[in-house]
């Protein structure tokens, strides 16, 4: 009897059995957990642990330190560079300021030494005049420009030594034929006021109509309504 139940118990007819695990189940996701946790970080110290050992993160430290103070210097390079370039910039412009001011100054003095020398021309030119010995009119000239204008200049001198201030009025005529007929021009409606302390040298431009011939200028120096002086020359 025995023998038969054990027999039947190890054939196909015997009953069936189930295993069951009686650990709960959030347990188990915790232990699995767990498990992985640790694998991970055994997985991470071997990693670390090789890469110390091969030397391999001891020399990326060193390159990047290396890096760090190749930038820093780099860095210095750049700001020195640029301070000398901001320098040269400045000095650059201040020298091209200064050049310029220079090439003004070299036209400034190249225009008064061409004054100089008219004025040294114009006083070597002088003629006899005529006055009344304490003022005279020297130097009258007359330049035609083109056919239809004139430019004069006259000198104005007081002979006397620490003469006092003259006041009066000039007063330049052109005389001569236009057309065939008597002409006469001034050189203004009304005579120039002038201020003679010494000397004094003025000059102008008239023009004059077509077909006009010049033949004589003369100058006039008048004190209110008196002339104190006139000088006359022909062309």
């Amino acid at each position: 009897m025995k023998f038969r139940l054990w027999r039947r118990r190890l054939s196909v007819s015997a009953p069936r059995m189930a295993v069951r695990s009686s650990t709960p189940w959030p347990l188990r996701w915790l232990l699995g957990a767990l498990v992985l946790g640790f694998s991970g970080a055994m997985a991470l110290w071997a990693f670390e642990f090789g890469k110390e050992i091969a030397g391999l993160d001891r020399n990326a430290k060193q390159e990047l330190e290396v890096l760090r103070a190749e930038a820093g210097v780099l860095r210095e390079a750049l700001t020195s560079a640029q301070s000398v370039a901001n320098t040269a910039e400045s000095l650059l412009t201040a020298e091209k300021a200064a050049q310029a001011q220079l090439a003004l100054q070299i036209r400034q003095l190249e225009l008064d030494n061409l004054s100089l020398r008219s004025d040294l021309g114009f006083f070597e030119r002088l003629i006899p005049g005529s006055g009344n010995g304490d003022l005279n009119i020297r130097g009258l000239q007359v330049e035609r420009l083109n056919p239809g204008q004139f430019k004069w200049q006259v000198l104005l001198i007081q002979a006397a030594k620490n003469a006092p201030d003259f006041k009066g009025q000039l007063e330049i005529t052109f005389s001569g034929t236009s057309a065939g007929q008597p002409w006469t021009q001034k050189q203004a409606q009304e005579p120039q006021a002038v201020l003679i302390k010494g000397y004094l040298r003025q000059e102008g431009l008239l023009d004059v109509p077509p077909q006009t011939v010049v033949k004589t200028v003369t100058a006039k120096i008048y004190q209110g309504r008196e002339v104190k002086t006139l000088y006359t020359i022909k062309l």
